[in-house]
């Protein structure tokens, strides 16, 4: 039995071995008709045919011509003045006995006397007593004027010595609209007291009249004091404010009128007897800044050379004589402001006082500062802290 068995085992492992053998040589005679052949490239792919089009060139445009640059836009200045630089002024010193002495300095240091009204001479009195001789060369100059036009063909010959009768300007103007300016006012007597204070330049316009206002107070402690109101009123025209009645009254004081009386030509005073014919132009103490300003808007280029303006004040009058110091920056509540600087001298037989205005062209040429320096060293700063329009004849 055991040899039956072993004899199986024996065979099959024969026939295994014969399969095995055979197998491998029937890989090996596969492996071997492949190694000669060579492989075959990956098919490709045909390109597509080109295709052309013609396409017609664009047609020429005509050349447009260059634009020319615009030109810069050039903000408009008021024409400069030469700067000049200004003059020492020698304060003469009033005598008792002297005829321009007047009341200048009436009250001074005290607050009675208080802060001057914009445009006017800080002493109270308003300045010295007028020097006959520049008004009546001023008058002659007017009549003189009025006469050429009215006879153009009767002109007597000049003696070759005779001097030239000097005409009063006249001015183009253009008023300012209504407005209230509020000002800040500081003193300095000339003892070195210091006062504290505001002042008021109010004014209102219809097509022929005007109104003009002006405070003026200190402040004590706590409390507000008003030492002084002028007003002014009269017509508009041509001349610019042409004053009827000016009043003033000051603390303590009885009010003074001023009389300019355009039917007879004729000023007057209620404080005194003087008289003095009317001339072109006249104007009082509170209309005399805005008048400025009306000739600054008229054309700047008015304000060259002595602008005198014949004033009349509470008792008397006199010709201020302007002129153009020139162009400045000043530090106001409103922040800096621009401003053309006009002074009026003292001047030796009329006023020994001097007379400073800041106009600004920003603001329609308003007057922004005042300043009042006396003979005696008192000074009197007037600043703009606001400016407030208003319709006219509010």
């Amino acid at each position: 039995m055991s040899l039956a068995i072993a004899s199986n085992r024996h065979r099959r492992k024969i026939v295994l071995g014969a399969l095995t053998v055979l197998l491998h040589l029937l890989v090996l005679d596969w492996f071997g008709s492949q190694l000669g052949k060579p492989r075959e490239a990956p098919a490709r792919r045909e390109a597509p045919p080109l295709e052309a089009q013609l396409l017609r060139a664009p047609e020429p445009r005509p050349a447009t011509p260059p634009q020319p640059a615009p030109a810069p836009r050039v903000a408009l200045e008021p024409p400069p003045l030469p700067q000049l630089p200004p003059e020492p002024v020698e304060l003469a010193q009033s005598e008792p006995d002297s005829p321009a002495a007047g009341t200048e300095g009436e009250g001074t240091g005290t607050p009675d006397a208080g802060p001057a009204p914009a445009g006017t001479d800080a002493a109270g009195q308003g300045g010295a007593a007028i020097a006959a001789a520049d008004v009546q060369s001023f008058q002659a100059g007017a009549q003189a004027q009025a006469q050429q036009a009215a006879e153009p063909a009767a002109k007597p010959e000049a003696k070759p010595d005779a001097k030239p009768v000097p005409e009063p300007r006249r001015y183009k103007v253009d008023l300012p609209p209504a407005a209230d300016i509020k000002l800040d006012v500081a003193r300095t007597d000339a003892n070195g007291t210091r006062w504290s204070g505001d002042a008021l330049l109010s004014w209102t316009l219809t097509p022929s009249s005007y109104k003009i206002r002006v405070e003026a107070g200190i402040t004590v402690v706590f409390a507000h004091v008003n030492l002084l109101t002028v007003t002014s009123e009269g017509t508009v025209g041509d001349e610019g404010f042409m004053p009827a009645l000016m009043t003033e009254k000051r603390r303590g004081r009885s009010m003074t009128a001023t009389h300019f009386n355009r039917k007879d030509g004729k000023l007057s005073f209620s404080a005194s007897e003087a008289t003095y014919p009317l001339v072109w132009g006249t104007q009082d103490k509170a209309s005399l800044p805005l008048q400025l300003t009306a000739i600054a808007r008229g054309d700047p280029q008015q304000l060259s050379g002595n602008i005198d303006i014949l004033v009349g004040e509470d008792r008397d009058a006199s010709v201020f004589s302007f002129v153009v110091l020139g162009q400045e920056q000043i530090d106001t509540k409103m922040g800096k402001i621009a401003t053309w600087h006009l002074a009026r001298p003292p001047k030796p037989g009329s006023y020994n006082s001097r007379l400073d205005l800041w106009l600004a062209p920003d603001y329609g040429w308003m007057p922004v500062q005042i300043r009042n320096l006396e003979a005696s060293g008192a000074v009197t700063t007037q600043t703009v802290n606001n400016i407030v329009m208003k319709n006219s004849g509010s």
